[in-house]
């Protein structure tokens, strides 16, 4: 590669943050919407509290800002044109031309089309394509767990007279009902506390204690129709299988344990912070549906996930980042899972160019989707929300090991026999070190000192974190586990 092809490179690589509106207009456009800051939170997979921030001076980054520059530009357009009189007699226009068939129509692309339509793996409607031999919708507004997550906000009502909002039909058996569904972690909370007289610990001992049970029926309410079931206990490959009860497989989860070797000269102020909800969050990323195929060759498909033999690049920037891989010391290749590949893919591109491509030698995968626990997921993470916001421990706790207990034992456990899916639990975990490993590089690119980076959600570093991650309990904030000194002060000459 010559000079000119690397600042090529370098080039369109780069990205240009979005402009945002000033700070005053960001509030007022929301607000005429009629939309809340949770409403707008959850459509951007953010905190009530980050959109309170931006909403006061704070400036989002990445995608994110992208996302919030949309919904402002959106939000813009939608009210100039409530403020346009309408036109009583509008021009006539022409025809319209047919359009030509596009990718999720015609078969090609992301998806082949069924003959009959069949239900969707992931909502269990009916769906009329299929991606690697699984029947989903394509376009995600279509799919069952797009619509639950994000229902559109209300019209606003015609007068000053109050009209009667329309009741919600739900099916229940071969009947129908009206009325929203009763809340299962709510439910469960209650009737905890109201067998242990209101004893908070008692009753947080409990539903610790059946955590498991009731996340796997949470897991298969939120999968109705869909078809987690039936892949629940798929064969595995020996590279997932512990050779005795004691040992363990051949995979390698990529776990942080990374201190920075020097510090510059001086005394410096290091903040642990701790990461909100990590096995939580983590629990969107790419997760094999069926059965583990095996292939060979250095060869990556997107559209699948599983675990890969590869061998991995050399890492020459440990003296302030720690490795993406976590600490090994045997050289040679390993079984990484998908997370881990995915990272370390993107690193040797031409964005960030920190490192070389890994090598693949062969993989064990299957066909894959991110959204095959997201019903799951954001059930849990707004029973968290609204236990915060209304300081409710008892059902923070009780979520909290749900999710914990739901990620440790999915593998092969004798506390759950309902899900045996190593490579998932694998999987997770090891997007939960990703996602470490990104708040690490960014706290680097943000002109921090990153001193320490642990397991899932510890991470310490020197300078002003808050200009860089917002402070909470909620999942996309952090917040101080420890403040403590190192160095020597330095001292004047003379």
């Amino acid at each position: 590669m010559t000079d000119f092809d690397a600042i090529d490179a370098l080039l369109a690589g780069a990205r240009k943050e979005v402009p945002l509106p000033p700070v005053p207009e960001r509030r007022a456009l929301r607000e005429e919407l009629g939309l809340s800051r949770p409403q707008l939170a959850q459509a951007l997979g953010v905190g009530p509290s980050t959109i309170a921030g931006w909403e006061s001076g704070r400036d989002p980054s990445g995608e994110v800002r992208e996302k919030y520059a949309y919904f402002l530009e959106g939000a813009r357009t939608k009210l100039a044109a409530g403020s346009t009189p309408p036109v009583t007699d509008p021009p006539p226009q022409p025809a319209p031309t047919p359009a030509a068939p596009s990718a999720a129509t015609s078969g090609a692309g992301d998806g082949d089309e069924l003959a009959a339509p069949r239900p969707c793996v992931l909502c269990g409607r009916p769906a009329r394509h299929q991606v690697e031999g699984f029947p989903q919708h394509l376009d995600p507004a279509e799919c069952g767990t797009q619509a639950e997550r994000t229902p559109p906000p209300e019209e606003p009502r015609p007068g000053p007279a109050t009209v009667p909002r329309p009741q919600k039909v739900v099916p229940a058996g071969r009947r129908l009902r009206t009325g929203e569904p009763p809340d299962p972690i709510a439910a469960a909370v209650a009737a905890a506390l109201d067998q242990h007289s209101g004893d908070v610990e008692a009753a947080t001992a409990a539903l610790v204690r059946r955590a498991i049970p009731d996340a796997m029926a949470l897991l298969d309410r939120t999968r109705k129709g869909g078809r987690y079931d039936v892949v629940a206990h798929p064969w595995l490959p020996d590279v997932l299988r512990k050779p005795t009860a004691r040992g363990a497989d051949d995979i390698w989860e990529a776990r942080p344990k990374w201190t920075r070797p020097t510090l510059p000269p001086g005394e410096h102020q290091v903040t642990a912070l701790d990461v909100n909800g990590a096995y939580l969050s983590a629990l969107k990323t790419h997760l094999p549906i069926g059965r583990l195929e095996h292939s060979t060759g250095d060869h990556h498909d997107r559209r699948r996930a599983g675990v890969h033999l590869v061998t991995p690049p050399e890492w020459e920037h440990g003296a302030y980042l720690p490795n993406p891989i976590g600490n090994r010391d045997e050289p040679g290749p390993l079984w990484v899972t998908e997370p881990t590949l995915r990272l370390l893919q993107r690193l040797s591109g031409p964005r960030y160019g920190l490192c070389d491509p890994p090598v693949i030698h062969e993989s064990w995968t299957s066909g894959a989707t991110e959204n095959l626990l997201e019903k799951f997921r954001v059930l849990l993470k707004d029973a968290r929300d609204r236990a915060i916001a209304e300081g409710d421990e008892v059902t923070l706790e009780y979520v909290k090991a749900m999710y914990a207990k739901f990620v440790s034992t999915m593998g092969e456990s004798n506390y759950n026999r309902e899900l045996y899916r190593t490579d998932w639990m694998h999987l997770i975990r090891s997007q939960a070190f990703v996602n470490l490993w990104w708040k690490a590089h960014r706290a680097y690119d943000e002109g921090l000192i990153v001193v320490r980076a642990m397991g899932t959600d510890e991470l310490h570093v020197i300078g002003d974190w808050r200009a860089v991650f917002p402070e909470g309990r909620a999942v996309t904030e952090v917040k101080v586990k420890d403040i403590y000194t190192v160095g020597d002060a330095v001292r004047p000459e003379g």
